[in-house]
């Protein structure tokens, strides 16, 4: 069951921009982030829901979206995320948020995939502009920007061949994501 969600919980880069989320449905996502370990039990994380369009198109251009996919700036109109969640770290209450940042985005994204939507986790962002655009306090930092939409591509999981673990899409498109196998990634065992 959770095995089944994790391998349908992909990074997904193009939407169907017609199916929309409703700020009220990501909160639910972000409220199983916030149900979520927290080292030391901080909690210093904040989340901003953006799903008006015209904002989307404004932190749009401040993303970057699959390094290994040189030859493709990104969705294209019509396959661009319906919503964002940027994740922002409170410095006020911690200066360091350990690994709770990825706690919070994969519980985000499997809420996500278990509605049948999807996203991507982007690290590749101009901090400073969007940080402007939303407006962050001096003691907020951004951290992060998920993309969410309803996925309008297919992502497949491949085993890694001979050391290459670049995703990368074939003819027809398909979004292909090698993973070392168990035998490679388990270091001991009794």
């Amino acid at each position: 069951m959770i095995k089944e969600l994790i391998i349908r919980n992909r990074s997904y880069r193009r939407f169907d921009e017609s199916e929309k989320i409703s700020a009220a449905t990501i909160g639910k996502w972000i409220e199983l982030a916030n149900l979520s370990a927290s080292a030391r039990n901080a909690q210093p994380l904040k989340y901003a829901i953006i799903t008006n369009p015209e904002m989307c198109a404004k932190i749009f251009p401040f993303l970057g979206w699959a390094g290994y996919l040189s030859d493709w700036k990104g969705p294209v109109e019509g396959e661009r995320p319906v919503a964002y969640v940027a994740v922002i770290k409170d410095r006020q209450i911690a200066d360091n948020h350990y690994c709770d940042d990825g706690i919070a985005m994969q519980s985000i994204l499997l809420g996500a995939t278990e509605e049948g939507f999807g996203g991507c986790m982007i690290g590749s962002v101009n901090k400073a502009k969007v940080s402007r655009l939303l407006g962050l306090a001096e003691k907020q930092e951004l951290l992060w920007i998920i993309a969410l939409g309803k996925p309008a591509e297919q992502v497949v999981i491949d085993p890694v061949n001979n050391g290459n673990i670049k995703y990368w899409r074939d003819e027809k498109d398909v979004h292909h994501v090698p993973k070392r196998g168990l035998d490679e990634v388990l270091v001991y065992t009794d």
